[in-house]
């Protein structure tokens, strides 16, 4: 992740908050908001509702690997992932649905999805040629 796709400051994470709009899944709730540029910007937070620095830290880490394994997002938004407490103990695979659903929900997300290097569109065009 560049630094400038990385929301930095209480201004513009106030700004995501009071004018965007928010999906939540089970481990996730996804603040998102159009930011006017060509790229995605986002954020990573867990409270001290999830747990301890230890805690709060992975679940960070889970979140962003999540991201990153996924389709690229769309550009021209600012977005924020936040943690629930609920996401104690998940694994990487079950965070990645999650946060999949929100950005589905939201509308962010591309069609198809990257699964062992394909697109649900591509296996969808190889099974109507194979008719």
């Amino acid at each position: 992740m560049r630094r400038k796709e990385v929301l930095t400051g209480s201004r513009e994470f106030g700004a995501v908050y009071n004018k965007g709009k928010s999906v939540g899944d089970r481990y996730v709730v996804l603040f998102y908001k159009k930011n006017g540029l060509p790229y995605t910007r986002t954020g990573f937070l867990a409270s001290k509702k999830v747990g301890n620095a230890v805690m709060r830290n992975r679940a960070r880490r889970l979140m962003k690997e999540s991201v990153r394994l996924m389709d690229p997002l769309p550009g021209g938004y600012d977005i924020i992932f936040i943690a629930r407490n609920t996401i104690e103990g998940k694994s990487c695979k079950e965070v990645q649905r999650s946060i999949a659903s929100a950005v589905r929900r939201a509308g962010l997300g591309r069609e198809g999805s990257k699964k062992n290097g394909k697109s649900d569109s591509s296996k969808r065009q190889q099974n109507a040629e194979g008719r």
